[in-house]
């Protein structure tokens, strides 16, 4: 599978990294000083100058720093589009367009693309040109709502889990359509949102929600309860050194577990109906504990838990060393850590191959890949057409 994409922030590039780690050849094409994720790094982490954020998203892909707005930029780019399978996209709608680069003149150039785009709410209707972004789309979804609880009330969720969910599906989406060229020939156009993403990331919310009396009561819960449609004790506890979860737990079990009576007396309630009672008593049970002599019992009793861990305890976490979650590649001779590719395939996780780690690092091999000369490259370079690191070696004929 070849990709031409062009793409920034998190929902594209995670896409197209996914596609990559699983061997398509993806070429990023990105401005000449370089897509947004190279130029901001939240909490400041930079390894030797090099964006964490780009680092996370642009693994075992190829850049190619073109002048879009150039006619000799646009018509490298539409050279490697006559070639490729899937073009890709996650700019507002209309900017690829005015381009020379939206779907009705990508697919004359080659009519059996998969064409896909990721949007904030879509292409079209009243919202699609508001600004889209994670926490705008946790908001106007309803996922803040119906997340947090008591008296600090909603909250917002502690990642950019929609783009990443979006990246996923559109992941999936363009799969798909790929086994469907390979049978028909045919290409598809694909289009997604982060909102529709953020309703997605809530199938099972949403369809219990809607299916249920009373329903503008049930988002009502006290500070333990970790959400609207569980029973208690599901939710946050703190003891004497750390904080749990507890998950769908037996109230019998989990009485003797913690050896009380007060729990014994409330196992026959509805754990739903009185999640607040319940959960503040065992809130109350749990208190004096401390993590290590509640495992123990917990494990003995099959309760469901787990502690709450910070990113420093989730490193050295034994069952992510054992899966190998994380890996370290170097940078400049500055170690960085990655999250690697999910899933595994025959027993094995897809390698880092390559990251490119300054705008057009590839674009002199693409060029070459095109039968542009070294010495157009350096012309196309000096004009501002395309960026590149210097030299690797003389000029071709």
């Amino acid at each position: 599978m070849r990709v031409v994409s062009f793409c920034h922030y998190l929902q594209g590039p995670v896409c197209s990294q996914f596609l990559a780690d699983m061997g398509a050849e993806v070429i990023k094409i990105e401005p000449l000083k370089g897509a947004f994720e190279r130029h901001w790094s939240g909490g400041n982490s930079y390894v030797e100058g090099v964006s964490a954020f780009s680092l996370a998203v642009n693994r075992n892909k190829r850049s190619l720093a073109l002048d879009l707005k150039h006619p000799e930029g646009l018509a490298i780019a539409q050279a490697l589009i006559r070639d490729a399978d899937v073009v890709l996209e996650n700019y507002r709608p209309g900017v690829l367009d005015r381009l020379g680069l939206g779907y009705e003149a990508v697919k004359a150039l080659n009519p059996a693309i998969i064409y896909a785009s990721a949007s904030g709410l879509g292409s079209s209707g009243p919202a699609s040109r508001r600004p889209g972004q994670d926490l705008l789309m946790q908001a106007r979804s309803g996922l803040v709502a119906v997340t947090g609880g008591g008296d600090q009330g909603p909250s917002v969720v502690g990642a950019a889990v929609v783009d990443q969910h979006g990246a996923s599906l559109l992941a999936m989406g363009i799969l798909g359509a790929y086994v469907k060229k390979l049978q028909t020939g045919e290409g598809t156009r694909i289009e997604t949102s982060l909102f529709e993403a953020a309703i997605d990331l809530q199938v099972e919310a949403l369809t219990k929600y809607y299916a249920s009396p009373n329903r503008q009561q049930l988002l009502e819960r006290g500070r333990h309860v970790g959400s609207w449609y569980h029973d208690a004790p599901y939710g946050l506890y703190d003891l004497q050194d750390a904080r749990i979860v507890l998950s769908m737990n037996d109230p019998v079990r989990l009485a003797e577990a913690l050896d009380s009576d007060a729990l014994r007396e409330l196992q026959g309630i509805d754990r739903y109906l009185e999640r607040d009672r319940y959960s503040e008593e065992v809130a109350r049970v749990l208190a004096p504990w401390r993590f290590a002599d509640l495992a123990a019992r917990f494990d003995a009793h099959a309760i469901w838990h787990e502690r709450v861990q910070d990113y420093e305890a989730l490193r050295q976490d034994p069952q992510a060393l054992h899966n190998g979650t994380f890996e370290t590649i170097d940078v400049h001779g500055k170690p960085a850590t990655l999250v690697r590719h999910p899933l595994r395939y025959d027993g094995r996780t897809p390698a880092v191959r390559r990251m490119p780690l300054v705008p057009g690092a590839d674009s002199r091999a693409v060029l070459d890949a095109l039968g542009y000369s070294r010495q157009r490259q350096q012309q196309l370079i000096d004009q501002g057409v395309v960026a590149a690191p210097e030299a690797d070696g003389p000029p071709s004929p």
